[in-house]
């Protein structure tokens, strides 16, 4: 089930504009400054929260020399901006469960931005934990289907160390334990796998469905401005929703 919801959010990212992806890249970039300086080092080899990041910069296409730009530059002068890693959590229209990660130089304006999210578009921001109980921290790789034979990825998967399989709406999700995602990603790239994503995220345990219009319609937008919050690195959700195929 986190597959299909997952899928569409990857296919709504895929269909971005220039602009929104060059905003992408930023959040990224934050994200490998700040590995580099809490990991202590710029070798992906013995960092490996940078090694992680790498992989999901080049998983949204940042180009090579943008990822050793960035490193270099965190390595060398260092980043000037001191960010902190905040987590939100809150719920959105009729109920949805949010949680909301961010990096930032300022926790006030953060903390304002997304309360004002919130509560313009049907939902209250919480307190921590309200919402994080419905959902496990996982490893998840998505791949696309197209080409490959479902029985030998799911055994490729599961010879490495993967700890649940699914194939849904053209896509193959591969979920591990978060101390096992590494070793699981690198070892199915070396199987000649290529990534849509690559990430250590948290997913629900239950989803909740909106047939009302207005709190769909609320809900997308508050995704939408989340996402476009420069200060937001990751948005998660339990929202199912269902996109007709002959829309994509």
């Amino acid at each position: 089930m986190s597959g299909h919801s997952k899928w569409s959010t990857i296919k709504r990212k895929k269909e971005k504009t220039d602009g929104a992806r060059a905003k992408v890249f930023t959040k990224i970039g934050r994200e490998l400054a700040v590995a580099v300086r809490e990991g202590g080092s710029a070798d992906p080899n013995v960092n490996s929260k940078l090694k992680d990041c790498i992989a999901k910069a080049k998983a949204n296409n940042v180009p090579n020399e943008n990822i050793e730009r960035i490193i270099k530059k965190a390595a060398g002068e260092g980043d000037s901006n001191n960010y902190e890693s905040i987590t939100y959590e809150g719920y959105g229209p009729s109920g949805v469960a949010l949680i909301v990660e961010t990096l930032t130089d300022n926790r006030n304006r953060t903390a304002g931005d997304l309360r004002h999210y919130f509560d313009k578009f049907g939902g209250n921001m919480g307190t921590p934990g309200c919402v994080s109980f419905m959902f496990s921290k996982k490893g998840v790789i998505l791949i696309e289907s197209e080409g490959l034979e479902e029985d030998t990825v799911m055994e490729d998967a599961l010879d490495v160390g993967a700890t649940d399989f699914s194939a849904e709406n053209g896509v193959f999700e591969v979920q591990t334990e978060p101390d096992d995602f590494s070793a699981v990603r690198d070892a199915l790239e070396e199987k000649g796998y290529t990534f849509v994503s690559a990430e250590v995220e948290m997913v629900p345990s239950t989803y909740t469905k909106l047939t009302d219009e207005e709190a769909i319609t609320k809900m997308q937008r508050l995704l939408d401005v989340l996402e476009d919050n420069d200060d937001v690195q990751n948005v998660f959700h339990n929202w199912e929703y269902d996109e007709p195929e002959e829309d994509e």
